[in-house]
């Protein structure tokens, strides 16, 4: 018992030191995290080290990684943001899975397998992982974006798909049907009895149950309540057929508008991270290289071949659709893998009889290599295609101004500073790179130009050759110092006053010859204090006594450091702590008194047997 105990340990502390090792390197090499995990998997497994022997113990269990992938998913898809996304699903979903299939199913032909094995290896082939696009949606953070969301859309319509394609694989076998099996109706009844099941409960008692659980503040239980959730929907899914991710995700859109959701997703967010990596080192270690070894041929012409077909679908598909070049060659780019349905898809089709045992392991072995490639050639198209240009629909590039200040940014700093100069009519450029916020400032009555203010071109065409004032209002200290040595070596006739990022910041701007700098938050922070202070029953008059005298310290120590050459500690004398100080010992002083009664004392605390104070010893 112990030895058992202590080789499962063995394989916890295997997978756990794999990911720790390996996911930081590739994420520092630039490579992302899938492909740490997936390499992970490979090198322990039976085909590494041999330290497993059956991955797809550990893909069953792991795969409820996918599956709370999906539910906080579905935490974050209200229900009517997923009715208004109900045409992407649908249409978007169908006719690129339609196309998609089509193309594959008749690349299958060509390669010389009648037409139900290659409709099962189109067909598997076409499901799109969703656990790889998510996670490098997620570490992109495009999955909110309007590209990432169709993403999803297409994700969720292929999770719907795997329940109609094992029903199809069961009507294409040649066996004959087991004795006693459920009639096929049955089972599409069970299905259906199953989601209403889950809707219902979803409604009526998801919410009650957790308002109760909140009430008896127990945090673990929380925990507890959001896993049962999870696992239950997947189960009851399951038990009916379909597909445990769909059930998650169900669950999880019951629950958006919860009050709780924000406290579930919390809950769930670090067994979905571990279980989804290990997920990703399960299909590491299912790369069957003996497979690839005898087939080496087909399998390598199979994953060249299903992996540009699938992506020259799905872009067709998207520019038919009106997508963007670079949307398009985006989505093509991440979904042009097989996915994880697939291996249930091959499994389902092989126990039926529609394709062979070594069809079946080809074709995994296809699906895997294709997850492998995805995130590296996902890495090498974004940086082999140039960089994207704003789309300037609706926002005027900055050409010809004559204003007599320069504005560089426009943010939350840049707009309170504005406020000073409009309020005496001064005539004012202001420039900005982000459109959102240029078309917002516009709704406002503001008038932002496009355009960088680290580019000297940039810097003429805003006027700055002939403005008294360049006010540089960005957040970028490295974009901000890369303004002022333009502007200090083009434009010296113009003041120049910039928005430090902090103290050693600004210390470098004062080097730099700047008229003016101040740190973004001091002055906010500054009066930020005096209003606690005078909260706590201070003064008004001495809360703002002590506010300049903040300030006054301050700036000596300022000035203390620029002496210095910028070193931090030269003024730190000037600065108030609360760390406690060691007080020095200085012995306590005895009152005077007259010597009868200094001698009277004596005499009461000498001890008994002592001779007294005017005695000889």
């Amino acid at each position: 018992m112990a030895a058992e105990a202590s080789n499962d340990l063995l394989e916890v502390v295997a997978l756990l030191g794999a990911a720790v090792v390996m996911v930081p390197l590739f994420r520092r090499a630039g490579l992302g995290s899938v492909l740490g995990y997936l390499a992970a998997g490979l090198l322990i497994g039976p085909f590494g080290f041999g330290w497993f022997a059956n991955p797809q113990s550990i893909l069953h269990v792991a795969e409820l990684g996918v599956v709370m992938f999906l539910f906080v998913i579905g935490l974050e898809m209200r229900p009517s943001h997923l009715w208004n996304l109900r045409r992407q699903i649908f249409g978007l979903g169908t006719l690129q899975i339609a196309t998609c299939a089509v193309l594959l199913t008749c690349a299958g032909r060509l390669l010389g397998w009648n037409w139900p094995v290659a409709f099962v290896a189109g067909a598997g082939f076409v499901m799109t992982s969703t656990a790889i696009v998510m996670q490098l949606l997620g570490e992109r953070g495009d999955v909110a974006s309007p590209r990432g969301q169709k993403i999803v859309s297409i994700l969720l319509f292929e999770d719907l798909l795997i329940v109609p394609l094992l029903a199809l694989v069961a009507f294409m076998s040649p066996l004959p049907p087991e004795a006693g099996a459920a009639s096929r109706w049955g089972a599409i009844g069970i299905g259906v009895a199953s989601l209403a099941v889950l809707v219902v409960a979803g409604v009526f008692l998801l919410n009650p149950l957790f308002r109760l659980l909140a009430a008896a503040r127990a945090r673990e239980v929380m925990t507890a309540a959001a896993l049962l959730v999870v696992l239950g929907a997947a189960l009851l899914m399951q038990l009916g057929g379909l597909s445990m991710a769909m059930g998650a995700f169900l669950a999880g859109v019951l629950l958006s508008e919860s009050v709780f959701r924000h406290q579930i997703e919390a809950d769930i967010e670090p067994f979905r991270g571990i279980l989804l990596g290990l997920f990703f080192l399960g299909v590491g270690m299912a790369l069957d290289l003996d497979v690839v070894a005898r087939n080496a041929v087909l399998i390598g012409t199979c994953v060249a071949l299903f992996m540009l077909l699938k992506a020259g679908g799905i872009y067709v598909v998207a520019r038919l659709l009106r997508t963007s070049h670079r949307d398009a060659l985006d989505r093509a780019v991440l979904m042009a893998q097989g996915g994880e349905f697939a291996f249930v898809l091959f499994a389902a089709a092989a126990s039926a009889g529609v394709i062979g045992a070594e069809v079946s392991a080809n074709l995994t072995a296809v699906v895997v290599l294709s997850m492998v490639l995805t995130p590296l050639v996902e890495i090498a198209v974004r940086r082999l295609l140039p960089k994207a240009k704003p789309s300037l629909d609706g926002v005027e590039e900055v050409a010809g101004q004559s204003g007599s200040v320069l504005i560089i940014g426009f943010g939350r700093f840049g707009q309170v500073m504005s406020q000073a100069l409009l309020a005496r009519d001064v005539d004012v450029t202001i420039i900005d790179t982000d459109i959102e916020m240029i078309q917002s400032a516009a709704e406002f009555g503001f008038k932002v130009y496009y355009g960088d203010g680290t580019r000297l071109d940039v810097l003429h065409a805003s006027g700055a050759g002939s403005a008294r004032a360049i006010a540089v209002c960005i957040d970028d200290r490295h974009a901000a110092n890369r303004i002022v040595e333009l502007a200090r070596t083009t434009f010296p006739h113009a003041k120049l006053l910039v928005r430090s990022f902090d103290r050693e910041h600004s210390l470098a701007l004062v080097a730099a010859g700047v008229d003016f700098q101040i740190r973004e938050t001091f002055e906010s922070a500054v009066q930020f204090g005096e209003a606690v202070s005078r909260e706590m029953g201070v003064d008004e008059a001495e809360a703002a006594r002590i506010s300049t005298e903040v300030r006054r310290l301050d700036a000596e120590r300022f000035e203390l450091e620029l002496a210095a050459g910028g070193d931090l500690r030269a003024g730190r004398g000037l600065l108030r702590g609360n760390a406690p100080r060691p007080t020095p010992f200085t012995p306590p002083k005895r009152e005077a008194r007259p010597l009868n009664e200094a001698a009277a004392e004596a005499m009461e605390e000498r001890e008994p047997g002592a001779p007294r104070p005017d005695e000889s010893p």
